[in-house]
């Protein structure tokens, strides 16, 4: 009986100053100019999408946003949602229009854990990704739209560290599924300085690198390959 009030007591001091040092709520936003290229590639479905034949997209500015929400609450996971409204199109152009010109909306929702919170900090959860809008390709004979509309269940990770007393920063996320027909990766590194760090806010200015593969089979019969990468620049604050 003794050991287990001794466990107890343990468990219950161990608990209580883990609260204490952890920010009671924690809020992060952040903006980001994403300068986006990559390629895309399609066919027939059932066909083989070779990276030769892919098309290079023009690069092209993006706005991308995140924000999450973390607690000191045991078992309950932190939130994060993170979007970018993506307006690419092909550098081949046919008649004074681009051959492919796409539109895509790309959300993430995520729910994950802090595994580690100090000098060192590890995340690791699960997500949705959600992928609506469409390509339009422009041929000689007009236009045909393919409508792009999917939820994929994502592994979610994240890892980051401090350089104490500097205000500087790096960190790494990652987004990855592969069941059936489709296959993501969604993978972003950054480093950031924060010019900003007193009791009620914390801002930070980073640069980072983004690469978003995505491969869907069997949209309307219409196999799909999209590639995004490109730097990014921002800024981030916590609350």
């Amino acid at each position: 009986m003794k050991l287990w009030h001794g466990v107890l007591l343990a468990t219950s001091t161990l608990t209580l100053s883990n609260f204490a040092q952890a920010d009671l709520i924690g809020i992060y936003g952040s903006v980001d100019y994403w300068n986006l290229g990559g390629d895309y590639n399609e066919g027939q479905s059932g066909s083989r999408l070779e990276g030769a034949n892919a098309l290079d997209l023009d690069d092209k500015g993006q706005a991308q946003f995140a924000l999450s929400f973390e607690h000191p609450i045991p078992l309950i996971p932190n939130a994060r949602i993170r979007h970018v409204s993506i307006d690419a199109e092909t550098e081949q152009s046919l008649a004074g229009n681009p051959t492919f010109d796409i539109q895509l909306n790309n959300t993430d929702f995520i729910l994950y854990y802090e595994l580690l919170d100090n000098i060192v900090s590890a995340d690791v959860g699960i997500a949705a990704k959600r992928l609506d809008g469409d390509v339009t390709y422009h041929g000689l004979s007009g236009k045909d739209k393919l409508n792009i509309s999917e939820t994929a269940p994502m592994l979610y990770g994240a890892l980051g560290a401090k350089l104490p007393f500097t205000g500087l920063s790096a960190k790494a996320e990652a987004l990855l599924t592969s069941y059936s027909d489709t296959k993501i990766s969604d993978v972003s590194a950054e480093v950031k300085y924060d010019f900003v760090d007193n009791l009620l806010v914390d801002v930070g200015a980073k640069a980072g690198y983004r690469i978003l593969n995505i491969d869907l089979d069997d949209q309307d019969d219409i196999d799909t390959k999209f590639r995004f990468k490109g730097p990014y620049i921002g800024l981030e604050a916590h609350f």
